[in-house]
């Protein structure tokens, strides 16, 4: 099978800071890094690295080319990225030294790609394959029914939230895939979390599966020293797609996207801080898990 992921890429501009900067506040950074980064972007290398056929729908501007080599270097088809005039998008990241961070997005290109696009990529799709989907393209909607309709199982990452996009395709979504803060706007506005299969991450308190048909599953994190969270949070879940799409159960999914994170976390940087396959089953062998 293979997975199929609507997603950003971008340019992440990484400033390590002394604090996250309050209102009004200039700060020195203490050092700078630029690297390949976005949700869309991350999930694909997560997705490729835990050893799953991962092909990247999305756009970038000209100039990118080197984005498209890193992640062709990590396994991702990129055959299905259209290059645009609109410039490719980039984040500016300030990383404190407890490895919390803010981020700034300028979607850019991302927000270009339209449903024609898509349905030229998903043409390749066949049932049991995924579709990713987040919050940083356009064409979320078209994707999501044109992926149902072929029989995919859709996991979508409501972040950042907006309630109208997740409103827009929650009727073709599989798989829901939030953190706490994300799954609270979502009850406070819906009065319940909607009935299919959710995800609920928690950082360092460890990701729950709530599903209708069967008990909840908890899967706690492990203890690592952090040294940056930026896309941990995509890591967990490229690698737990990639699990799923190779016929793991939900329980052993979780186990690999839980230690697939925390060695991301430990490592500097977004997608270059991913572990590969072989990493992540070193360290569970090492924890006993």
């Amino acid at each position: 099978m293979a997975i199929f992921n609507l997603g950003s890429i971008n340019i992440d501009l990484v400033y390590q800071v002394p604090h996250l900067p309050k209102p009004g506040e200039t700060l020195s950074a203490l050092a700078f890094s630029q690297g390949l980064g976005g949700k869309g972007a991350n999930q694909s290398v997560a997705a490729a690295r835990a050893g799953a056929s991962c092909i990247h729908i999305g756009a970038t501007g000209p100039g990118s080319e080197w984005l498209l080599a890193l992640m062709s270097d990590y396994g991702v088809d990129t055959g299905s990225v259209t290059q645009l005039d609109e410039p490719t998008g980039h984040a500016v990241i300030n990383v404190d030294p407890e490895a919390e961070n803010s981020i700034v997005i300028y979607p850019g290109a991302n927000r270009q790609i339209t449903g024609a696009m898509v349905e030229v990529a998903l043409a390749r799709a066949v049932a049991g394959d995924s579709l990713l989907l987040q919050n940083e393209t356009s064409a979320q909607q078209e994707a999501a029914a044109l992926a149902r309709a072929r029989g995919m199982r859709v996991v979508y990452s409501a972040a950042p939230f907006d309630l109208a996009a997740v409103r827009s395709v929650l009727g073709h979504v599989s798989l829901l895939v939030m953190n706490e803060g994300e799954a609270a706007e979502l009850r406070a506005a819906e009065g319940q979390l909607p009935a299919v299969d959710c995800i609920i991450t928690r950082g360092a308190n460890g990701a729950e599966w709530i599903s209708a048909e069967t008990e909840p599953l908890f899967m706690p994190s492990f203890r690592v020293e952090p040294v940056d969270t930026t896309g941990a949070g995509d890591t967990f879940i490229g690698t737990l797609v990639a699990a799923l799409d190779l016929g793991l159960d939900r329980s052993s999914a979780m186990r690999r996207a839980a230690a697939a994170s925390a060695l991301q976390v430990t490592r500097p940087g977004a997608a270059q801080a991913i572990p590969a396959a072989a990493e992540v089953t070193a360290f569970l062998a090492a924890q006993g898990a």
